[in-house]
This record gives C-alpha cells, structure tokens and sequence, in this order.
C-alpha cells in the first residue's frame, strides 16, 4: 500500500514568495504521524486559507524564512 501523505492544518498564511509572488508561504501543525503536534512553515501554489488540510508527502524538510527586503 502506498503512503498517502500526512495530514497537516495550516495556522497561519504567512506571505507570498517565488520569482512572481505565485507561491503562499504557510505555517502548519502536523495532524498525525511520528512528528504530530509539530508546527513547520511550508510553500505551496495555488488559493490556500487558514484552516484548510494540506497532504504532505515529507513532513521532515522546511520551507526557509522569507526575507524582507
């Protein structure tokens, strides 16, 4: 059977990042699994909102801070 990926809420939308602003940077606690109860900061693409679940495939990598310039 193949893993599915892990479930993680996000808590909080924290700004866009890529070369065009298309990607949202998101902090997210993770739902189950080895590292339940974690908070990591991840990209993704595409409308996302407080609240929503994210399936995340590796729960060990995160996403570096974004810089203010």
């Amino acid at each position: 059977m193949a893993d599915e990926g892990t479930p993680a809420e996000v808590i909080e939308v924290i700004g866009s990042t890529g070369m065009h602003g298309e990607a949202m940077q998101v902090k997210c606690r993770i739902l189950e699994g080895p590292n339940k109860g974690r908070i990591i900061t991840r990209n993704t693409v595409g409308p996302i909102r407080e609240g929503d679940v994210l399936m995340l495939l590796e729960t060990e990598r995160e996403a570096k801070k974004l810089s203010r310039r």
